[in-house]
C-alpha cells in the first residue's frame, strides 16, 4: 500500500533569500503551479541544485526556486523557443511585442500566421516567440491549444488590458537564463532524465491523467499523453529511484495514478485551476504529489 498523507510534513525547506522576485513566469500554462509553491515548499528536499524539470510548461516552480544549475526541457517546440529567445534576444522580443494591438483583427491575423507553413518557418525566431507570448496573453483563458495540423486554434479572449509587454520580467528572466549552468532542451523527457547527474533533484509535472472521459486535454502537442505514456513515465521514475535520484511528481487524483505509484509516498493537495476552456471545470481540485524520499 502507498503511504498516503494529507499535507502535514514536519520539516521545512528554506529558500534562498537572494532570489530575484522579477524572475517569474512569462506565460499562463495549463496546470501552472504558481499558486501551489507555498504548499510544495516543505516537500522539497533540502538541496535542490542541480535541478531538472523535463515538463517545464510555464516554469512557475523553476522560476521561484531559481536553482544555480538546472536542466529545463519541454517537448513543445514553440514554448521552448520562447525561453531561448528570452535568453538570447530579449530586446528584439520586446520590440516585436510592442507592435501588437489588443483587438480581434490583430489577434486572428497573428494567430493564423502558422497556416502558411513556408512563410511562417521563414520568420525570425524572435517574431515567432513574440507571437506565442502575444497569443497567450490575449487568447481565451490563456489556453495554448493546437489542432491536428499543429496550428494554434484558441479564440480571442476579449481582455480589456492584457499585460502583453512585461519588460521588467522579460529582462530579469533573460539575465537569469543566461547562466551557463542552465541547459535548455527540446526533447523527450526520458532522454533528459537519462543524462542528469546523480545528485539532481527532479520535479515532474506531466500532462495529467484525465479525471473523466471528457476532461482529457490533448491539445498541448500533437499526439497527446495517454495512459501508456503515464506508465512509461512511472518506469522512468523507477529508474530514477534505482539511480538514487530524488524526484517529486504532480498528477491528478485518480485511482489509476494511485495504483501506478503505490510503491511511493502519495500526498494529497488542493489546487485551484483557472486555465480551462470549460468554465465549469475551473476551481478547486484535488491533486497528488508523489515522492521517492521522505
Amino acid at each position: 500500500m502507498p503511504r498516503t498523507n494529507g499535507l502535514s510534513p514536519s520539516t521545512t525547506n528554506s529558500m534562498p533569500s537572494s532570489n530575484n522576485p522579477d524572475v517569474a513566469p512569462v506565460l499562463k500554462w495549463v496546470g501552472g503551479k504558481r499558486q501551489l509553491f507555498e504548499t510544495f515548499k516543505p516537500l522539497f528536499p533540502k538541496k535542490i541544485s542541480p535541478y531538472c524539470e523535463p515538463f517545464l510548461g510555464g516554469g512557475a516552480i523553476f522560476f521561484k526556486l531559481q536553482p544555480r544549475t538546472a536542466f529545463i526541457n519541454d517537448i513543445n517546440e514553440d514554448l521552448m523557443l520562447v525561453y531561448r529567445v528570452i535568453r538570447e534576444d530579449v530586446e528584439k522580443l520586446i520590440a516585436a511585442l510592442s507592435t501588437y494591438k489588443n483587438d480581434a483583427e490583430t489577434f486572428y491575423a497573428v494567430r493564423d500566421l502558422d497556416r502558411d507553413k513556408e512563410k511562417f518557418s521563414a520568420l525570425p525566431e524572435w517574431e515567432r516567440a513574440a507571437r506565442i507570448i502575444y497569443l497567450n496573453k490575449t487568447c481565451f483563458n490563456g489556453l495554448y491549444r493546437v489542432n491536428n495540423a499543429g496550428e494554434f486554434n484558441t479564440p480571442f479572449g476579449k481582455y480589456l488590458n492584457p499585460n502583453i509587454v512585461n519588460e521588467q520580467t522579460l529582462r530579469a528572466v533573460s539575465k537569469y537564463l543566461q547562466s551557463p549552468r542552465i541547459t535548455i532542451t527540446v526533447c523527450d523527457y526520458a532522454e533528459v532524465l537519462s543524462r542528469i547527474p546523480k545528485r539532481t533533484f527532479v520535479y515532474l509535472d506531466p500532462p495529467y491523467d484525465p479525471v473523466s472521459t471528457t476532461a482529457n486535454f490533448t491539445g498541448y502537442v500533437k499526439g497527446g499523453f495517454n495512459r501508456d505514456e503515464q506508465i512509461r513515465l512511472r518506469d522512468c521514475c523507477n529508474d530514477l529511484t534505482e539511480r538514487k535520484i530524488k524526484f517529486m511528481l504532480s498528477n491528478s487524483d485518480t485511482e489509476f495514478i494511485r495504483e501506478l505509484y503505490a510503491a511511493y509516498e502519495i500526498i494529497s493537495v488542493q489546487a485551484r485551476r483557472m486555465v480551462n476552456s470549460v468554465a465549469s471545470r475551473r476551481g478547486d481540485v484535488n491533486e497528488l504529489v508523489i515522492r521517492n524520499y521522505d
